[in-house]
């Protein structure tokens, strides 16, 4: 970065150019932006990343972010409290329960079983998972952890340690596939092997 940045705008631009997405040259502008903001605002701002730790829980129940213990989700009575759909990150919840065609319990799994990155089943939030099954009150675990490889390897760890421990419980997955609106012969080998491998009887 330029030398004759103000240290402190410099400060600024260093701590922005660690959020996903912004190098340096996002990041100055961001900072650029936020000098030009009225001064209430920029301190407005501050505040509230300043106390978004205090203000924010793990919800002891699925492990979403929320402003109380348990969130909204795991606290609402007319959700039914049978299936369980299991996603990667809080993000993934927020987008499916935005949809409104799941009436479920939701769990957080915090990621992914990626070797070369040094994610393995210890870095996981299995506990919690085990424990909520170990209530008895589960009948169904959706797997919703998308299509890549390490969500297929998660997929696999996943329901072959629920069928060890958790017989009871039927453990199933996102339909995958053909995207609504694409054609076949645009697809690539693995899309199709899914199609194939995950088809369904027409009633």
């Amino acid at each position: 970065m330029h030398t004759r940045i103000p240290e402190p705008l410099k400060a600024l631009v260093d701590q922005l150019a660690r959020l996903p997405g912004l190098g340096p040259k996002s990041a100055l502008r961001a900072a650029m932006t936020l000098l030009k903001w009225p001064e209430a605002e920029t301190r407005r701002l501050g505040r509230s990343i300043h106390d978004l730790r205090d203000n924010l829980h793990l919800c002891s129940r699925c492990g979403g972010l929320a402003a109380t213990d348990p969130c909204p989700v795991c606290a609402d009575p007319e959700r039914t409290r049978d299936t369980i759909c299991l996603v990667a990150e809080w993000d993934s919840m927020l987008t499916l329960d935005e949809g409104g065609f799941y009436h479920g319990q939701y769990m957080i799994l915090g990621g992914l079983l990626a070797p070369l990155e040094h994610m393995g089943a210890e870095s996981l939030d299995l506990g919690r998972l085990t424990r909520r099954l170990a209530e008895g009150e589960v009948r169904e675990l959706i797997l919703a952890l998308g299509a890549t490889l390490e969500a297929e390897n998660t997929a696999t760890f996943v329901a072959r340690m629920v069928r060890e421990r958790f017989p009871g419980v039927a453990v199933s997955r996102l339909a995958q596939g053909i995207p609504l609106g694409a054609e076949v012969k645009y697809m690539d080998k693995e899309t199709l092997r899914q199609s194939l491998q995950y088809r369904q009887n027409l009633p």
